[in-house]
């Protein structure tokens, strides 16, 4: 029997069979010994084979090919990988500039993950309810930085309502990844997109201007037009998994595009003569912001650390 991963609840996975059951599944056994150095070897999202048993529930025992999937480094294991979600249409990454503030870096890790395992992303900057004139200014920077880069973004305001429709557009027909700092709003904004799913709300810890975690396992929720939204776990930090080092510039778009005009094959970008990248940096044809998220994923690779970005 084959279905569809639509809940995580740590050991169990509830699967949506291909005739619409709901049923709880496991892992089998030795499924965890396929050389699968993750946290969690199914992810939501995946389409599986599941073997029924007498009490009702049921072992995944094989998980179909993956289309793409977003994963990062596993925060408590830094070996392991921990994968958000798998067969995705796209991701929604939502961002604050503030009450908790989204650092560039995050969501540049954010990207180049995405872009690794090819999985469009769009940006949803949250709370424009909540900022001042600066702040507010610092957002549309932010947003002509990356709509210039090719990343659609979107404006909203959860709390209110501004913005909410746009979106609902965007998710129709779609399988889309929502992610993002705990706090952000995640939660309400789900609820303004699906009235009546009544996603958990929390407050923002005021002690460190960080959110505190309110969903504790991610979950897929469909929506009107034939999609469906999943949402995770807020993220502290992004590590980014399983990159080679001369790889890191290509997901980077603006970055890989102008390296084809560096005198260096090899070139990466710091200190090369000739180096396309750097001169284009100068003339900020490249974002500071930008290159100075390569340089920080490079150092850590160079120095096989894990460092994840807040």
């Amino acid at each position: 029997m084959k279905g569809l991963v639509i809940k995580n609840t740590g050991s169990w996975y509830q699967v949506k069979t291909d005739d619409g059951q709901l049923i709880e599944c496991k892992i089998k056994g030795n499924f965890r010994l396929k050389g699968i150095r993750s946290t969690n070897p199914v992810a939501v999202g995946d389409r599986v084979q599941i073997i029924l048993n007498q009490e009702g529930t049921a072992f995944i025992n094989e998980i179909e090919d993956r289309k793409n999937y977003i994963i990062r480094r596993s925060s408590n294991l830094s070996k392991q990988s921990h994968i958000l979600a798998a067969n995705l249409d796209q991701c929604m990454l939502v961002i604050t500039v503030n009450y908790p503030e989204t650092s560039t870096i995050f969501i540049d890790r954010f990207l180049a993950s995405a872009e690794a395992y090819r999985v469009p992303v769009k940006l949803i900057f949250n709370k424009i309810d909540a900022y001042d004139e600066d702040e507010l200014r610092y957002l549309d920077a932010l947003i002509n930085l990356y709509t210039h880069i090719g990343y659609p973004c979107f404006k909203v305001s959860a709390k209110n309502g501004d913005g909410i429709n746009e979106i609902k557009k965007a998710l129709k027909g779609n399988i889309t990844l929502f992610s993002g700092h705990s706090g952000v709003g995640k939660s309400t904004l789900i609820n303004a997109l699906l009235p009546g799913i009544e996603a958990k709300t929390g407050e923002i810890s005021s002690y460190h201007n960080k959110g505190m975690h309110t969903t504790t396992f991610s979950e897929m929720f469909p929506v009107n037009g034939d999609g469906y939204i999943i949402d995770t776990p807020g993220i502290k930090g992004f590590g980014t998994f399983d990159m080679e080092e001369e790889e890191i510039g290509h997901y980077f778009p603006e970055i890989f595009k102008i390296s084809a005009d560096c005198k260096y094959n090899n070139c990466t970008h710091r200190h090369e003569p000739g180096c396309a990248v750097r001169k284009a940096v100068e003339e900020h044809l490249i974002s500071e912001s930008r290159y100075t998220s390569y340089l920080n994923m490079l150092e850590d690779k160079e120095e096989g650390k894990y460092r994840a970005a807040y």
